[in-house]
C-alpha cells in the first residue's frame, strides 16, 4: 500500500492518495492546527461526529465554527459539553416490519405535497437507503428437511402485498434499494456486505470524497455495526425518513463511557457471556443518551464477530451505540468477508491520517470509565422477562424457582427457609414444591412449570458469529453422537443470519448434526426474536393454559421481553446457542446444566454438558475451515437479485402509489390528509383524561407489540369483519402498513398492566363511563367527545425496540402527552416526531406517590411559549375534586423539536418546508 497526503485549499479539508487513486477528505488535525481546538484526546466515535461537523461546515450547512469548538472544550472539561449539534448520517438502514411504515409515510407525503401544490418527486431519499426484508419469516414448519421451504411458501402466501409494494418503492424512489427475502437479518448482511468502514462519494464539484461510514437505522439493533467501527444507531422511522430528505438529526454532543476490557476469554465461555456481563454492567452504570467506547488491551483478543454482538445489544444496555475503534482486527474482518482490497487500504490510511486508529498508544479522555478482565467471564444466561436479569449458569435452575414463587405470589424468603428447615414452604398444604405440572394430551409426558417448549437459535446477535454457530454445531455432534435428542416438547429451530452461516456449517459437516436434533433451518430472519416463533403444538399449549405453567424458551437473541416470544411462555432466557442446544436436550429450566445429567446415552449412563461441550480449539479450527472469504463472496455475489419468487412478484410503476381501498395490509394514512400550508401553535392541555397508568420498565413491545393476536381483539375484529381469516392475521408486525391495525394493537400486548385496573393483564382500560373496555374502544370514545388524552408511566418508559408505531399508535389514540420518571433515547425521539409531548415528573413524584387511579383530569400549562427542557406546571384534579399542582420537566430536548411539535410532527414540518421551497 502507498499513501500520499497533500493539502486542499479550504481550512479543514485534505487530499489522501491510496494505491493509485486521490481522495478528498476532511482533517480532524487541520482543524486542531487551525485553532479549533486540542482534538488529540477525542475519542475515537466523538471524532466520527466532529468529522461529520467539519465536512457540512466547509459546505455551507447550519452548521458553526462554535461547534467545531464544542469539541475541544468537551476534551477540556472531561467529557461533558452537552451542545445541541446537527447531525447527518452517510446512509439509511432499514427492515421490512419498520420499512413497510416508512415506504408508506413517503407514499403518503408524495399525496400531500401534491395536494399543497408541491412536486411529488421532492420526497425522494437524498442519502442511500437499504431496506433489508428479514421480519417477516415466521417459523411454521420445524424440525424436518422441507421447513425452510414451507415457511418461505408461507412467507409469500402471507405477505405478497406488502412485497409488491415494496418493489414498487424500489421503482418509484431513487437511492433506494431492497434485499430480497430468504437473504439475511439487515444488521448482519450491514455487518457482512453493506458496511465499508470508511464511505466514498463524489462531491458536487465530481471529487471522490472519503469519510467515516455512518448511519441510522430503523431497528434498534443497528448499533451491531459498530463493531466494525461504523457509527450508527436505531431511530424510529420518522425519523429515519427526515435524514432521507435531508434533514439533520439534532443531538447533543454525548458524554461517551469508556469500557475497557482487559484478559482474555478462559476455555469454555462464550461471546455470549461476555456481552450478558457487559449488558448488566453498562445498566447498572446508566449510559441512556451516551455513546459507549471499548478500548484496552483486551480487544486484541476479540474477534469482531464477538465486538458485532457487543455492539447489537447497546439498546440492551440502553446506550446510543457501543463503538469499536479501527485496528488490525478490522481490517482483517474486512478481507475475510470480500471487501475489495482497495477499501481496505483506503480504511487503513484513512484512519491512520485522520486519528481514527487504535493503537498501542490508544488513551483518549471519556466521560467516566469502568473495567472488565474477561478472564472472569462464567458461562450465563439472561432473563426471565429484561436482558438486563444477568444469571451465572450455576445460579439459573435456583432463579427460575424464584420466577414460580412470584408468580404463585409466595414469599421467597420464607420458602426459601422453609427449605432449609425441611419443613412445609407456605406454598400449598398438601405440597412443599409450588411447581405445576399438567399432563399433555395424547403423550406420554407432562409439562411443568420450567418446561422449555422453545429453543431457538436465532437473531443477528449471535448468529453472526460464527465461534458460537460452529459451537453449537459441536454441541449437537457430540450429542448425536451419544444419542440424545431433543425432548419432543421442544420447539426447536435455527434462522441464520445470513446464508454465509448455512455455507459454513455444511461445509463443516455440522448442519447434519444439527438437523439430527431438530435445528433445521427455518428461514433466513428474525424468528422468535421477534416474536414469530410461530404456534407450538395445540397440545401443549392447552396443556400451558389447563395448567397455568410458566412455560420456558431459550433463545440465542437480544429481546425477552413480556409477551414478546410465544403467547404461550411467560419466561424467557437469552443464551448462546450452544447453551441454547444444551436446554433442547434438558428440556427444562429446572435443571441445573452445571451440575445435573442433561439426559442419558444409548447405555442409560447420564451425559452431562461437559460431555459434549467442545474446547476452544476444536472450535477454532474449524473457524479457521469453514469461514472463508470466498464463502462471503459467494454468497453476496447477487444479493440484491432475491430468488424466483421474488423475481416473480408484480409491480407497477408511479411516482404516486395507488393505494389498494380492500388491502389490509397497506392504506394511505391519514397524518396528512386535510393539511393546510402553515403551522400552528403549541397550546395548553386542558382537561384530559387519563387513558393508562403503566409502571416501570414499559416497553415499546408493550406499547405496540409485534406478534400475533387472536380475533377478539380489536385488531382481530377489524380484520374478520373484512373476511380475513384468523390464519391469514400473520403479526402485528406485518401489519403496520395498516394505521386501522395498529392503532387497534396499540397498548394491547397481552402483558401490559393498566394500574387502573385491578390484575388485568391485556390492553384493557375505562372508558368515558367509568367501564372496563379495550383501550382502542375508550380511546375512540374520548375522541368522540373531543376529550385529550394523557398517559403516565414509570421508569424507563420507552425501552427496548425502535418502533415508531409505539409512537404513532400512541398520537393516533388522541393521547397529547406522555408523563413518565424517564423515557430512553429512541421512544422519546419518536414522541415528539409524532406531535406528543413528552414529560418528566420532577421533584420526587411519581404516580404512586400522588396516588394517581386513573379518575383524574390533568391540565398542563405554560406549553405556548415552551422553551427546550423548560419546567411547567401539571394541575391534577382528583376524581372527589381535590387538586394537586406539580412540576414536570418538558422532554422537548431541542429547538428543532419545538418546531415539530408546532408542525404535529417531523413529517408535517419537513413536508411544510419541501411544499414552500
Amino acid at each position: 500500500m502507498t499513501v500520499v497526503v497533500g493539502q486542499d485549499t479550504a481550512k479543514t479539508r485534505r487530499e489522501l492518495s491510496v494505491n493509485g487513486k486521490t481522495f478528498a477528505y476532511y482533517s480532524i488535525p487541520a482543524a486542531q492546527e487551525a485553532g479549533f481546538g486540542d482534538f488529540s484526546k477525542l475519542p475515537a466515535s466523538l471524532k466520527v461526529v466532529l468529522e461529520n461537523i467539519l465536512r457540512f461546515e466547509d459546505d455551507g450547512f447550519s452548521v458553526s465554527t462554535d461547534d467545531i469548538r464544542a469539541f475541544g472544550e468537551w476534551a477540556a472539561q472531561g467529557g461533558k459539553n452537552p451542545r445541541e449539534i446537527a447531525y447527518r448520517p452517510a446512509r439509511v438502514l432499514m427492515q421490512d416490519f419498520t420499512g413497510v411504515p416508512a415506504v408508506v409515510d413517503l407514499a403518503a407525503m408524495r399525496d400531500g405535497i401534491k395536494a399543497l401544490g408541491g412536486d411529488a418527486k421532492k420526497i425522494n431519499p437524498l442519502v442511500p437507503v437499504d431496506l433489508v426484508i428479514d421480519h417477516s419469516v415466521m417459523i411454521d414448519e420445524f424440525g424436518n428437511p422441507r421447513a425452510f421451504q414451507m415457511n418461505v411458501d408461507r412467507e409469500y402466501e402471507r405477505n405478497m402485498e406488502r412485497y409488491q409494494f415494496l418493489k414498487w418503492g424500489q421503482t418509484a424512489f431513487e437511492n433506494f434499494r431492497v434485499v430480497p427475502p430468504g437473504t439475511g437479518i439487515c444488521h448482519q448482511v450491514n455487518l457482512e456486505y453493506l458496511a465499508q468502514t470508511v464511505w466514498t462519494d463524489t462531491d458536487q464539484d465530481g471529487v471522490e470524497l472519503a469519510y467515516p461510514d455512518t448511519l441510522v437505522g430503523t431497528d434498534s439493533h443497528t448499533t451491531m455495526v459498530n463493531g466494525a467501527a461504523v457509527l450508527g444507531w436505531g431511530v424510529g422511522g420518522i425519523e429515519a425518513e427526515a435524514a432521507m430528505l435531508g434533514q439533520p438529526i439534532s443531538m447533543l454532543i454525548p458524554e461517551v463511557v469508556g469500557f475497557k476490557l482487559t484478559g482474555s476469554m478462559i476455555e469454555g465461555t462464550t461471546g455470549t457471556d461476555l456481552v450478558l456481563k457487559v449488558v448488566e454492567m453498562l445498566r447498572k452504570h446508566g449510559v441512556v443518551g451516551k455513546f459507549v467506547e471499548f478500548y484496552g488491551e483486551g480487544l486484541d483478543n476479540l474477534p469482531l464477530a464477538q465486538r458485532a454482538t457487543i455492539a447489537n445489544m447497546a439498546p440492551e444496555y440502553g446506550a446510543t451505540c457501543g463503538f469499536f475503534p479501527i485496528d488490525d482486527e478490522t481490517l482483517r474482518y474486512l478481507r475475510q468477508t470480500g471487501r475489495d482490497e482497495d477499501r481496505i487500504a483506503l480504511v487503513e490510511a484513512y484512519a491512520k491520517e485522520n486519528g481514527f486508529w487504535r493503537g498501542a498508544d490508544y488513551a483518549p479522555i471519556y466521560s467516566s470509565t469502568l473495567e472488565l478482565d474477561m478472564g472472569d467471564i462464567v458461562p450465563a444466561i439472561s432473563g426471565p422477562k429484561r436482558p438486563q436479569d444477568y444469571l451465572p449458569l450455576t445460579q439459573a435452575a435456583p432463579a427460575f424457582m424464584n420466577v414460580v414463587n412470584e408468580y404463585r405470589g409466595i414469599d421467597t424468603g420464607a420458602a426459601a427457609e422453609a427449605m432449609e428447615a425441611e419443613g412445609p414452604t407456605p406454598a400449598e398444604d398438601e405440597c412443599n414444591d409450588p411447581r405445576k405440572s399438567q399432563p399433555v394430551k395424547g403423550q406420554d409426558y407432562a409439562l411443568r412449570d420450567g418446561s422449555v417448549v422453545i429453543a431457538s437459535i436465532t437473531s443477528c446477535t449471535n448468529t453472526s458469529n460464527p465461534y458460537v454457530l460452529i459451537g453449537a454445531g459441536l454441541v449437537a455432534r457430540k450429542a448425536r453422537a451419544l444419542g440424545l435428542d431433543r425432548k419432543p416438547w421442544v420447539k426447536t429451530s435455527l434462522a441464520p443470519g445470513s446464508q454465509v452461516v448455512t455455507e459454513y456449517l455444511e461445509a463443516a459437516g455440522l448442519q447434519e448434526d444439527l438437523d439430527a436434533i431438530g435445528f433445521n433451518l427455518v428461514g433466513y430472519g428474525c424468528t422468535t426474536c421477534i416474536g414469530n416463533s410461530g404456534p407450538i403444538a395445540p397440545e401443549l399449549s392447552e396443556a400451558i393454559a389447563e395448567g397455568d405453567l410458566i412455560a420456558t424458551s431459550v433463545l440465542s437473541g437480544n429481546r425477552n421481553f413480556e409477551g414478546r416470544i410465544s403467547p404461550d411462555v411467560r419466561a424467557n432466557y437469552l443464551a448462546s446457542p450452544p447453551l441454547v442446544v444444551a436446554y433442547a436436550l434438558a428440556g427444562d429450566m429446572n435443571i441445573d446444566l452445571t451440575s445435573e445429567p442433561l439426559g442419558q446415552d444409548r447405555d442409560g449412563k447420564d451425559v452431562f454438558l461437559k460431555d459434549i461441550w467442545p474446547t476452544d480449539a476444536e472450535i477454532a479450527e474449524l473457524v479457521d475451515r469453514v469461514v472463508t472469504r470466498e464463502a462471503f463472496l459467494k454468497k453476496y455475489a447477487d444479493v440484491f437479485k432475491g430468488d424466483e419468487k421474488w423475481q416473480a412478484v408484480d409491480v407497477s410503476g408511479g411516482e404516486t402509489y395507488d393505494w389498494p381501498p380492500a388491502s389490509t395490509y397497506i392504506q394511505n394514512p391519514p397524518y396528512f390528509q386535510g393539511m393546510s400550508r402553515e403551522k400552528g401553535e403549541i397550546r395548553d392541555i386542558e382537561n384530559a383524561k387519563v387513558l393508562l397508568i403503566l409502571g416501570d420498565m414499559v416497553t415499546t413491545d408493550h406499547i405496540s407489540p409485534a406478534g400475533s393476536f387472536k380475533e377478539s381483539t380489536p385488531a382481530g375484529r377489524y380484520l374478520v369483519e373484512r373476511q380475513v381469516p384468523v390464519r391469514e392475521f400473520n403479526s402485528y408486525g406485518s401489519r403496520r402498513g395498516n394505521h386501522e391495525v395498529m392503532m387497534r394493537g396499540t397498548f394491547a400486548n397481552i402483558r401490559i398492566r393498566n394500574e387502573m385496573l385491578d390484575g388485568v393483564e391485556g390492553g384493557y382500560t375505562k372508558g368515558p363511563d367509568g367501564q372496563q373496555t379495550s383501550v382502542y374502544d375508550a380511546s375512540m370514545a374520548y375522541q368522540d367527545q373531543g376529550t385529550p388524552l394523557v398517559v403516565f408511566g414509570g421508569e424507563q418508559y420507552g425501552a427496548g425496540s425502535s418502533r415508531d408505531w409505539a409512537a404513532k399508535g400512541t398520537a393516533l389514540l388522541g393521547v397529547k402527552a406522555v408523563i413518565a420518571e424517564n423515557f430512553e433515547r429512541i421512544h422519546r425521539s419518536n414522541l415528539v416526531g409524532m406531535g406528543v409531548i413528552p414529560f418528566e415528573f420532577t421533584d420526587g413524584d411519581t404516580r404512586k406517590s400522588l396516588g394517581l387511579t386513573g379518575d383524574e383530569t390533568v391540565t398542563i400549562t405554560g406549553l405556548d411559549t415552551v422553551k427546550p427542557l423548560e419546567v411547567v406546571e401539571c394541575h391534577i384534579t382528583y376524581g372527589d375534586g381535590t387538586q394537586k399542582t406539580i412540576k414536570v420537566k418538558c422532554r422537548i430536548d431541542t429547538a428543532p423539536e419545538i418546531e415539530y411539535i408546532e408542525n404535529g410532527g417531523v413529517l408535517h414540518y419537513v413536508l411544510r418546508n419541501l411544499a414552500k421551497a
